[in-house]
């Protein structure tokens, strides 16, 4: 696997789908393996062990402007790795329900879980191409590394290399960076106050990594409040100003009427 990519794309995450590939895979895991009775040590140096951790799969969605590509949502996926088999019915009718909600947002790739990219990845990678034929793969590790001060989560593309003679398409790392809106707010900070019996889950964890934007988030809100003020203030200046425009053009036009009406006989209009 090369080490980076060279196509030169700008990627940014958004929390959300952080926040819901942690909760999928929770979930499946939670069903798959009930927590016991009593309290049992499921942590090797610091890592939880993954021998019973089961891998969930689903689409990544969001927008492409010119060389930058940004991840807004996300959505499940019915996939078997046995098989190889990828439910497309299911996949045609989320993405229906999804266009109708978000009309600028198509599918950018898949999203899964583990600790490293594997070679049958490419297989649900493959599958994908006829809707995106350069799907990009992000790969959540749920693992609970408290040590780990970056985020557990990698971005992939695809690229064709020559392997021995061979062309073969090879997953490598993008870099990215954590983008987030004022309504992601909400999610995150739910998160970040939940409190598992377990001692922690990979979503407590990347919460903990995003608590960093919420100040951003706030000082961000502070200047657009102080926008809004100076705007507000000035449009009152140009109403003040235009009333008393006004004004003055009514007492002109008394000034003049009250002189017809004198002669007339009758009163001003005003």
């Amino acid at each position: 696997m090369a080490s980076s990519s060279s196509s030169g794309l700008t990627f940014k995450l958004h929390p959300l789908v952080i926040v819901n590939i942690s909760d999928h895979y929770t979930r499946v895991k939670s069903q798959l393996n009930p927590p016991p009775l009593t309290s049992t040590s499921a942590t090797v140096n610091g890592v939880e062990n993954q021998q019973q951790a089961p891998r969930v799969y689903g689409c990544v969605m969001g927008v492409q402007r010119g060389r930058t590509v940004e991840i807004f949502n996300s959505f499940e996926l019915l996939y078997d790795p046995s098989t190889h088999s990828l439910d497309r019915p299911f996949l045609k009718k989320k993405q229906e329900l999804y266009k109708k909600v978000f009309p600028h947002f198509y599918i950018l790739g898949w999203y899964s879980t583990g600790s490293d990219a594997q070679e049958s990845d490419m297989h649900i990678h493959r599958a994908l191409m006829d809707i995106n034929e350069s799907p990009l793969y992000v790969l959540l590790n749920p693992a609970i590394n408290p040590a780990q001060k970056d985020l557990p989560v990698t971005i992939y593309e695809s690229e064709l290399h020559v392997i021995d003679g061979i062309p073969q398409l090879i997953f490598v790392r993008s870099s990215y960076t954590i983008e987030t809106v004022e309504a992601e707010r909400i999610s995150v900070d739910h998160v970040a106050h939940l409190k598992p019996s377990d001692g922690g889950s990979a979503a407590t964890q990347l919460a903990a990594h995003l608590t960093g934007i919420h100040s951003a988030i706030k000082m961000l809100n502070s200047r657009i409040r102080e926008y809004n003020d100076t705007l507000l203030i000035t449009y009152l200046a140009m109403f003040t100003n235009c009333s008393s425009t006004m004004n003055e053009l009514v007492d002109k036009f008394n000034t003049a009427y009250d002189r017809h009406s004198r002669r007339g006989g009758r009163t001003a209009f005003i």
